[in-house]
């Protein structure tokens, strides 16, 4: 599904890593992992097109994204490490925006999915960061995309938080989905293939 093939990245003059390779396949979830500084968000903006390697490529089904990018960008749903909503919005606005040919009741079921129960009509600006990065998360319940890139989708999650979008992870590679994710938290054991690649002295392992 998603080739990279000799990456490198050159952030300030420092190499983060070099000569990276490897594929994504459907049904994964797959762990960028390494110590801070190591390259972590930078691979998965490389990945998701929204910045370019120093050298190297990364291939969408065998094209590379210079001439895959309108058909990647569709079947990609990327989420940073910011949540990246509309604070002037409700959380029901938020989903809307993004998915604008869901019906309420599926954009209600989704902020539910993430216990957000009565904050349908509440102004984001008005959310705890916690309720707020939640609100992003709800698209993950709405979106038809094959590929999720996900920069940190545990930060301020509690325990329950982290397992119901574990579950989520796992329900996703079962349909044939991809997950590629950042976290500082171990993931346990799941129920589909879990994959780590580790950035570590400007080498991957």
């Amino acid at each position: 599904m998603l080739d990279a093939q000799n990456l490198t990245c050159v952030r300030d003059e420092r190499v983060l890593f070099s000569a990276l390779s490897f594929s994504v396949a459907p049904g994964e979830v797959v762990q960028v992992a390494g110590a801070n500084g190591a390259g972590k968000t930078s691979l998965l903006r490389i990945l998701s097109g929204l910045a370019r390697p120093e050298s190297g490529e990364v291939y969408w089904c065998q094209e590379p994204l210079s001439r895959a990018r309108e058909d990647y960008h569709r079947e990609l749903l990327w989420l940073g490490h910011q949540p990246g909503v509309k604070s002037v919005m409700t959380a029901d606005e938020n989903l809307r925006f993004f998915h604008p040919t869901e019906s309420q009741d599926a954009r209600w079921h989704a902020l539910a999915a993430v216990g957000l129960v009565g904050y349908e009509d509440v102004p984001v600006a008005q959310m705890s960061a916690g309720q707020q990065r939640r609100v992003a998360l709800a698209r993950l319940w709405l979106s038809s995309a094959r590929l999720w890139i996900l920069d940190e989708p545990f930060t301020a999650l509690d325990i329950a938080g982290v397992e119901k979008l574990t579950k989520r992870f796992e329900h996703h590679a079962a349909a044939g989905g991809t997950v590629l994710l950042t976290t500082h938290q171990p993931l346990r054991p799941l129920a589909c293939t879990l994959r780590c690649i580790t950035l570590q002295a400007g080498v991957a392992q």
